[in-house]
């Protein structure tokens, strides 16, 4: 089955537009509040608690809305936490030039309906979409996000100069509705639920409930030694790799060449280099699959060793196309092979331990580079960088079971 005919599915269809729905919500609001502040509706530090009040809002749905997922419909936990952003965002807006206070709270809502919604989409995927066209789907929804977030800032720079800050935010709500509404539902799954006691005794048990709920789902991922060598392949390259494009680009970009064009090109460039591992991978299967998306992962490398020395921005710009190609090389087959090999009714809890370490980390990494830099110098950092980039996918490959990503 082609791309074309997975996206005839209208099942699929649903699905992949709610996914892409909820990508777009998820990556304009960091951009249209950043909008704010040029406006001066907001400033740079309101800003930074906004985003850091969403990013504390992921970390903590994301393990419960993959236990959610996992205890009950997929479906509606997609869109439980959709209609969350969905009611979010315009509160928001409501605070934009008011309260950050309150806007940091529904960032904190809208974050967690991001959280929640991830893993519960994993799954939802695996239930809506047969086994033999999982990664052609992978890739399909790979490509649908990576389109739009080549193409969406433009568009939204643009509605800008017609349309409010206000306005843009309702569109994201509208976005998150979307996300909420449109996906299908799939094939029930049998429930893991742990029983619950009922009365006074329900609410203190809950939160024990969920945890050990949440612990199955990491036993079940340590049932599979490929998965955790990936994981922490991923992890690694993510808390290095992904912490240089955000923080010592710019600073090189800058200061180096004198011109933000350096960072627009590597970052334009990036994302052409993941449509095209996306659409790469929507048309062949490697035999050796995990080798070659391990491989992919560590051309994520390219990134911070382009910015060791004072090369042709050209090459700049080639080694992030690396980089973007490399990371859907991996991403798609890692989708595809934790929807084929983890235990269906654990699937979600699993797939929201991935999103935990190597997404949920990321800021930390970002945290810290720049004081790394500071202290240390730029040179050492990078090439720090680019070795566990290269170093980490090499090591994770000596796991047995990583060669083609199957536990047998």
């Amino acid at each position: 089955m082609s791309t074309t005919a997975v996206l005839r599915d209208p099942g699929f269809l649903r699905l992949w537009a709610g996914t892409t729905a909820s990508g777009l919500a998820t990556w304009a609001l960091p951009f249209v509040l950043g909008l704010a502040v040029l406006d001066r509706g907001l400033t740079a530090t309101g800003l930074g608690l906004v985003l850091a009040a969403r990013t504390a809002g992921f970390l903590v749905a994301v393990p419960v809305g993959g236990v959610l997922a996992d205890r009950y419909s997929r479906r509606a936990v997609v869109l439980w936490a959709g209609l969350a952003g969905a009611l979010a965002t315009p509160v928001i807006a409501l605070g934009l030039g008011r309260s950050v206070l309150l806007m940091s709270v529904a960032a904190a809502l809208a974050g967690a309906g991001q959280g929640a919604c991830r893993p519960a989409f994993q799954a939802l995927t695996a239930e809506v979409v047969e086994q033999d066209a999982r990664q052609r789907a992978n890739a399909a929804i790979t490509l649908a996000v990576r389109a739009s977030t080549l193409a969406a800032p433009a568009a939204t720079a643009l509605l800008a100069t017609v349309l409010g800050t206000q306005a843009l935010l309702t569109g994201i709500a509208l976005l998150w509705l979307a996300a909420a509404l449109l996906p299908p539902r799939g094939t029930p799954h049998a429930p893991a639920a742990l029983p619950l006691p009922q009365g006074r005794r329900r609410a203190l048990a809950a939160p024990v409930a969920l945890l050990g709920e949440f612990a199955e789902g990491v036993r079940e991922a340590r049932r599979h030694p490929w998965f955790l060598a990936g994981l922490g392949a991923l992890t690694a390259v993510v808390f290095t790799g992904y912490s240089v494009t955000g923080v010592a680009l710019p600073l090189i970009s800058r200061d180096r060449y004198g011109t933000e064009a350096v960072l627009a090109a590597a970052l334009t460039a990036y994302t052409a280099g993941a449509l095209a591992g996306a659409l790469l991978m929507s048309r062949r299967r490697p035999r050796s699959q995990g080798w070659a998306a391990l491989a992919g992962l560590a051309l994520y490398g390219c990134a911070p060793l382009s910015l060791l020395l004072p090369v042709h921005p050209v090459l700049v710009a080639v080694a992030y196309l690396l980089a973007g190609l490399g990371i859907e090389l991996f991403n798609v087959p890692w989708f595809t092979a934790t929807q084929r090999e983890v235990e269906p009714r654990l699937l979600a809890r699993v797939s929201s331990l991935d999103f935990l370490l190597s997404y949920g980390l990321a800021p930390v990494g970002l945290a810290l580079l720049a004081p790394a830099m500071d202290h240390f110098g730029a040179t050492p950092v990078l090439a720090f960088c680019a070795l566990v980039c290269f170093a980490a996918p090499a090591a994770a490959a000596l796991t047995p079971s990583a060669r083609h990503f199957r536990r047998r």
